[in-house]
């Protein structure tokens, strides 16, 4: 294949016992880099396929570019058929609750006896220790390991609005990979790799962590902190519409009230430099909101743009399916759904060689490649 084509993990060879969001997630990054990920359903599909509300879109978003195997591994013909699988792999992945690889005996101790050059990814809750058998939610994590505390306003803990730590341990989980994999072409052993929610969490919260080591004062929650800058914050403009605005130099600061013109705050001594406005924001930024709240966005956020000056307007998700950005720089890519209908799916964010990594075929329906796969497994066999 030509060189400017081939993806990174081409001819690697991935089997996926997950479903929601953190093993998908992981499995999804390395068949966007290349390999080939065979997704283990059970008879009549992941049940992820089929969530309401706010779990409605986890399939489609995190399954892209797999093949889909219906494996009833509850039998014992359906495990055979599945280690022989693995036997033919380098990776499998997992993310079920503690214990039920090990019962159904497709845990990484029982499978590297047999094919010891296997990695074996585990997606959990908690990594080995006190609270390792526990059940995990994102939720659960967020409220244990700082991020609540820290998003929600004081005395009301607030989970972040997406689901950062099984994403985050999905890709911790596909970090593992490749350095299992860099390790394997060195010894020719694989191993097992864990990611776990609770620790995502923890290392999100480790700067707080490490300011109350250095200060020995418990940092508060980011709606109650002391801002490091003078201006760093959401401004109500006209029509209600609203933008962050962060001024985080004195230049920018002088630069930003020329251009909302009111060049007099920026000459006032005690307006004179970043400490001196901190000491005195709550004033200064109700004096800012004055002017601002006369001023339409479309006009600052040009201005803003022309002069260097940090703006956000505030998006929901939907709006991003209409990013100008996202669209022509390639993030945002239509998909053909397992349904033929299409969507369009957000790519890794990443460029590799000045290209992203995208959508190669269609979202599988429930046991598209059963057929295939397994024939191919039996041809495999008699090969050997």
């Amino acid at each position: 294949m030509n060189t400017e084509t081939r993806l990174p993990l081409e001819g690697v060879r991935v089997v996926e016992f997950t479903h929601m969001v953190m093993g998908p997630t992981c499995g999804m990054i390395l068949a966007d880099l290349g390999a080939e990920v065979i997704k283990i359903e059970p008879p009549g599909g992941d049940k992820t396929r089929n969530l309401p509300g706010l779990g409605i879109g986890f399939f489609r978003s995190f399954n892209r570019n797999k093949k889909s195997v219906v494996i009833d591994i509850t039998t014992e013909s359906g495990r055979a058929t599945a280690t022989e699988l693995i036997g033919q792999s380098d990776i499998v992945l997992e993310n079920f609750r503690p214990g039920l690889m090990e019962k159904l005996g497709l845990d990484y101790a029982t499978l590297s006896q047999r094919y010891p050059r296997l990695i074996y990814v585990s997606h959990k809750g908690f990594l080995p220790g006190p609270y390792e058998k526990r059940l995990a939610l994102d939720e659960v994590v967020q409220m244990m390991g700082g991020l609540s505390y820290m998003t929600g306003p004081e005395g009301r803990p607030l989970r972040a609005g997406t689901s950062v730590n099984d994403i985050m341990g999905g890709m911790f989980g596909a970090i593992g990979v490749l350095a299992a994999l860099r390790e394997r072409d060195a010894t020719g052993r694989g191993q097992e790799v864990q990611s776990a929610l609770f620790e995502n969490c923890v290392f999100l919260s480790a700067q707080h962590m490490q300011q109350y080591a250095m200060t020995r004062e418990a940092p508060p929650p980011m709606p109650s902190r002391v801002s490091a800058w003078s201006v760093y914050d959401v401004f109500t403009l006209a029509h209600g519409e609203q933008l962050f605005i962060g001024a985080v130099s004195d230049k920018q600061f002088v630069t930003l009230c020329d251009v909302i013109g009111c060049p007099e705050l920026a000459a006032e001594p005690r307006f004179a430099n970043n400490a001196l406005r901190v000491a005195v924001r709550p004033e200064l930024l109700a004096r800012l909101g004055e002017v601002l709240k006369h001023r339409q966005a479309s006009e600052l956020i040009s201005q803003f743009e022309a002069a260097g000056i940090p703006y956000a307007p505030i998006v929901r998700p939907d709006q991003l399916l209409d990013d100008p950005h996202l669209k022509q720089s390639g993030g945002l890519v239509p998909m053909q759904t397992d349904d033929g209908g299409t969507t369009e799916v957000v790519l890794l964010p990443i460029t590799m060689g000045g290209r992203r990594p995208g959508v190669r075929q269609p979202l599988a329906r429930v046991g598209e490649h059963t057929e295939e796969v397994l024939a191919r497994l039996k041809h495999e066999e008699i090969a050997h």
